[in-house]
């Protein structure tokens, strides 16, 4: 299938410097792909999505009318990492977890970073996912931020920038590895011809980053994965985890605190419960702590944590990492804690509750993106070169009655990766999201390459599943 007529656009291509002129690391790739008739192509897209709905690797949309679940749509055209790249951007996330594990550790003990006036409180106490029942927690060997989903993007001039961090319940993985197996049968005589590293350890290495949590003293731990139910929209990823690394899937009315100790309910009596990977969010956790009608926590957990009877990954309480005006103080975070500059740059963020930056977004709005600060999966949000100006006008609103609730940032012109469409290749802006696991060895683990969520849609910078977002494998190249 020729790539002729692609148009790599006015965009950073990550497979084109050119029209006709592949970078030099996708030659190869390229020519591969163009040897394929593009019958061949579609037939393999299509036996992969048939493979992905025979396996249930689905996604729930809350609200939608064409049903709960769906397939989320996968691209054959992989996704290039170079190993210099990669190299880059490991020691970058791995000093951003780092210092983002010390800002929670601090924020909800010594508050040394308010004091030194770094961070406001306001900023802090402010967030929706502050927890003061979580001040004085200590939680086992000092880690709050096991396992995190790091957004970056990449410019029109293919510089890489953090976009944004999450901390709480990030999602994801199960396509990173799924991705990969089914490209593989797809596309066997690809994989013969490239170095790629492998992304299938991180079933093993979650499971050993859990295990390190387990209180002392316990020569057989027992992990579980707290699941809300079947229909949350990450549940296939649930008993997807849950099945790859032989733990059990619980939800809350599994789990019971009885003598001081989590167990869970089993057909020979209880059994104690010593790590919980929870998929929860904190509100939701223990309701005698948190919220009260919450139906899928378990009563009294909070109490038998505090007492390092039982672990929770990650902990309760970092939420406060993904509200997105907190984001915009990681590189104050990273000199404060770690006497480092940044490596890995935020994109610049405007503060909506500043005034002056204030009236700047507000006379901007057509060339910004909005966003509220506690919302994700691609809700909440502006996109002003897209919007009307009806819509400029009731984010106008929005911003002045509730300034906290939103930050703005320039609008990116992401980078694009040809995608096949309509049976051509057509350039589709992209975005990738590394899992980081973060344990006992104090140096977090960065899965190699990540989530490439691609949109579908021609023109949209959207890349979430539930906007109508697809994904792509991602090769993160050995040489």
């Amino acid at each position: 299938m020729s790539f002729d007529a692609y148009d790599p656009g006015d965009f950073y291509d990550e497979l084109f410097s050119g029209p006709g002129t592949p970078r030099q690391e996708a030659s190869l790739l390229i020519e591969k792909l163009a040897s394929l008739p593009v019958e061949n192509l579609v037939l393999r897209q299509q036996a992969a999505q048939n493979t992905f709905f025979k396996l249930g690797v689905t996604f729930n949309v809350y609200g939608d009318e064409q049903g709960s679940e769906r397939v989320f749509p996968f691209d054959v055209v992989p996704r290039m990492v170079s190993r210099q790249s990669w190299e880059w951007l490991e020691k970058g996330l791995q000093q951003r977890i780092t210092a983002l594990n010390c800002f929670l550790n601090d924020i909800y003990n010594e508050q040394m970073i308010i004091a030194d006036g770094v961070i406001p409180r306001s900023t802090v106490e402010s967030a929706s996912g502050f927890l003061p029942p979580c001040m004085g927690l200590k939680p086992p060997q000092g880690v709050w931020c096991h396992i995190t989903g790091t957004d970056l993007v990449r410019d029109r001039r293919g510089d890489w920038f953090v976009l944004e961090d999450n901390l709480r319940c990030p999602s994801g993985v199960s396509y990173v590895l799924e991705n990969r197996r089914v490209m593989k049968s797809a596309f066997p005589s690809l994989f013969e011809a490239f170095d790629i590293q492998a992304v299938d350890n991180y079933p093993g290495q979650l499971l050993k980053t859990l295990l390190e949590l387990a209180p002392a003293g316990i020569s057989n731990p027992m992990v579980v994965l707290l699941t809300p139910g079947a229909f949350n929209s990450a549940y296939f990823e649930h008993s997807y985890l849950a099945q790859q690394m032989g733990i059990t899937l619980v939800e809350g009315r599994d789990l019971v605190v009885d003598d001081g100790y989590v167990k869970m309910r089993t057909t020979q009596g209880l059994c104690q419960v010593d790590v919980i990977y929870r998929r929860i969010d904190d509100d939701f956790l223990d309701p005698t702590v948190f919220r009260a009608d919450s139906l899928i926590g378990v009563p009294g957990l909070m109490d038998v944590y505090r007492q390092g009877r039982v672990a929770i990954a990650n902990a309760p309480g970092t939420g406060i990492a993904d509200d997105k005006l907190v984001y915009a103080y990681v590189p104050k975070m990273i000199q404060y804690y770690l006497n480092e500059e940044q490596i890995i740059p935020n994109v610049l963020t405007y503060f909506c509750e500043d005034e002056k930056q204030q009236s700047h977004v507000l006379a901007n709005l057509d060339s910004l993106v909005v966003k509220a600060t506690d919302a994700s999966g691609g809700y909440g949000m502006l996109i002003g070169t897209q919007s009307s100006q009806a819509e400029q006008n009731a984010f106008a609103e929005k911003i002045k009655a509730n300034p906290r609730g939103y930050i703005a940032q320039p609008t990116l012109s992401l980078s694009r990766v040809p995608t096949l469409i309509d049976n051509t290749f057509q350039g589709r802006h992209v975005d990738l999201r590394p899992f980081v696991l973060y344990g006992k060895s104090q140096t977090p683990y960065i899965n190699p390459g990540g989530l490439t969520r691609v949109a579908l849609r021609e023109g949209s910078l959207v890349v979430n599943s539930s906007q109508g977002g697809g994904s792509k494998d991602t090769w993160v190249m050995n040489s």
